[in-house]
């Protein structure tokens, strides 16, 4: 069976389309349930197994030696699970019932809290993690910069651009308001 593999991993780093399919269904089981183990969660592991064959697809020609396939898809599989990861663990979620609580804090100026909200919300997802956690939860840059796993200066940095671009907004607004 191992010299039976070794022969369908050689055509795949030949280029043969039909080999790498079978290796990816041969091993899909293995792919699936690693992928699983380092994200814990269904839809991301599926994720994983996509990007990870993409990979391997692109790079196969790559390979050197076809015993260390599976030591090699393995590293593939790692990489493309900690992108996952880290990706997943930069985005504070920004649900109903947080901006249902942030809208409590306001108590004059209820529309104006509405269009604040809604700005905000309009930010990208780092700059909206920022501005929420610094100006509404009170946490510091660092703590911030350990929530979002990023470094304390590029927390600075997302403040101020989302800061920027919601004054940006305003004007605009205004504009659209005068003219």
């Amino acid at each position: 069976m191992e010299f039976q593999n070794d022969k369908i991993v050689k055509k795949a780093i030949r280029g043969n389309k039909k080999a790498f399919e079978q290796l990816i269904k041969q091993h899909y089981e293995r792919i699936y349930r690693t992928a699983y183990l380092y994200v814990h969660n269904e839809e991301d592991a599926l994720d994983v197994v996509q990007e990870t064959t993409y990979q391997a697809y692109k790079s196969i020609h790559s390979l050197k030696q076809p015993d260390y396939f599976m030591t090699w898809l393995t590293r593939i599989i790692i990489r493309c699970a900690g992108h996952i990861l880290k990706r997943r663990n930069n985005i504070v979620p920004l649900t109903d019932a947080i901006l249902s609580n942030l809208s409590v804090t306001f108590h004059s100026g209820h529309d104006e809290a509405i269009d604040l909200l809604n700005a905000i919300g309009q930010l990208k997802g780092n700059y909206r993690s920022a501005i929420i956690l610094y100006y509404y939860y009170d946490y510091s840059i660092k703590t911030i910069s350990e929530i979002m796993e990023i470094p304390e200066g590029t927390v600075k940095t997302h403040l101020s651009r989302g800061k920027a671009e919601l004054k940006k907004s305003y004007k605009d607004e205004e504009g659209k308001c005068n003219g």
